[in-house]
């Protein structure tokens, strides 16, 4: 007996019958084609995976299921098989998308088996919907992402507040006033926030809860939260209300003050203002400005050492806005921030 014959009792050997119903009832979507690729077989778990009555199949091309993109290496490798017997994929099992008769792409894991029948060179190709397992597969690189993701946020925004804690222990030991602690005691205050904030992130999402604060009161909050050494900060002469994550906002900005003062320069100028039609906000500095090779490239990223603007990215995001990476005209960094909802408190 071959090894691959179907084992029955011997009650049912030769009930034809008996093998269909097998068939039939199997899991796993069965499709058989001839030397030409057309459909010669199929059971009716195809219809559960791919949506045809196996019926409709029969006499078809193969090309019925498959991709409009993959049709013609569908073609060669078959091709190439019945004229050299070399395979182009693991027979075995591969991971291939089909399409299904409504016109969606089903991912499906496929075994193929040549045997012949009645002088016929046949191939058999078992399907099995892997739909189910790509989603698990996707929800967990996505987990892996901003599990990796909120880490390295962590370490980069934490060293704000730290900064700033170390620099006034310093100056606190080096005059012993105890205003100076006062200034600690907010960074680690802060500290605690960041890593609030960014657990909540971690745990239910990027989405954020807006109410109406104060841009300008914001805008302080961070200036205070960076170590600025002889920079100078330029706040908006009106005041003015945004719809925001009051905590995200200034994480934002603190990542855009630190930047702008560790590439424009400790006495650095950083300007917060509203856009001129009133859609938005922008931080502006008067640095050397974002390389224009970078800018070609779109926003700055963590390879080009501007993490922080990836931050700045992820905030802006989260809200809904449009943020934009560009110079200004007189030269410096400037990032714009549009479509946001402000007001003239």
């Amino acid at each position: 007996m071959d090894e691959r014959d179907v084992v029955v009792a011997d009650s049912l050997e030769g009930d034809s019958e008996f093998l269909r119903e097998l068939l039939a009832h199997t899991s796993e979507g069965m499709l058989t084609i001839d030397a030409e690729s057309v459909v010669v077989a199929a059971n009716p778990a195809i219809e559960r995976i791919l949506g045809y009555d196996p019926e409709e199949l029969l006499g078809s091309s193969k090309l019925t299921i498959i991709p409009e993109r993959l049709q013609d290496a569908h073609l060669a490798g078959i091709n190439q098989y019945v004229e050299t017997g070399e395979k182009h994929i693991d027979w075995t099992g591969v991971e291939l998308p089909a399409q299904h008769k409504d016109g969606h792409e089903v991912p499906v894991s496929v075994s193929l088996q040549e045997h012949e029948y009645e002088g016929r060179r046949l191939f058999t190709g078992i399907f099995t919907d892997i739909t189910e397992r790509k989603r698990r597969e996707r929800e967990l690189r996505e987990r892996n992402e901003d599990l990796e993701e909120f880490a390295s946020v962590l370490s980069h925004d934490l060293r704000n507040p730290l900064s700033v804690a170390q620099a006034q222990v310093s100056l606190a030991r080096e005059f012993g006033d105890e205003e100076y602690f006062d200034s600690v005691e907010d960074a680690l205050a802060r500290i605690d926030s960041l890593v609030d904030d960014l657990l909540a992130q971690a745990r239910e999402g990027r989405a954020v809860e807006t109410e109406s604060c104060s841009l300008q009161s914001v805008a302080e909050d961070a200036w205070d939260g960076v170590v600025t050494a002889d920079a100078s900060v330029v706040l908006p002469s009106r005041t003015w209300q945004v719809e925001a994550d009051a905590s995200r906002l200034r994480q934002a900005l603190e990542n855009l003050v630190r930047n702008s003062i560790e590439h424009s320069g400790e006495d650095a100028t950083v300007t917060v203002g509203v856009l001129e039609d009133e859609s938005g906000f922008f931080v502006a500095d008067d640095g050397p400005g974002f390389p224009t090779d970078v800018l070609r490239r779109g926003a700055p990223g963590p390879e080009e050492g501007h993490y922080g603007l990836h931050v700045v990215e992820r905030v802006a995001d989260a809200h809904g806005w449009t943020v934009r990476f560009t110079n200004a005209a007189d030269g410096g960094a400037r990032v714009e921030f549009r479509d946001v909802s402000l007001s003239r408190a």
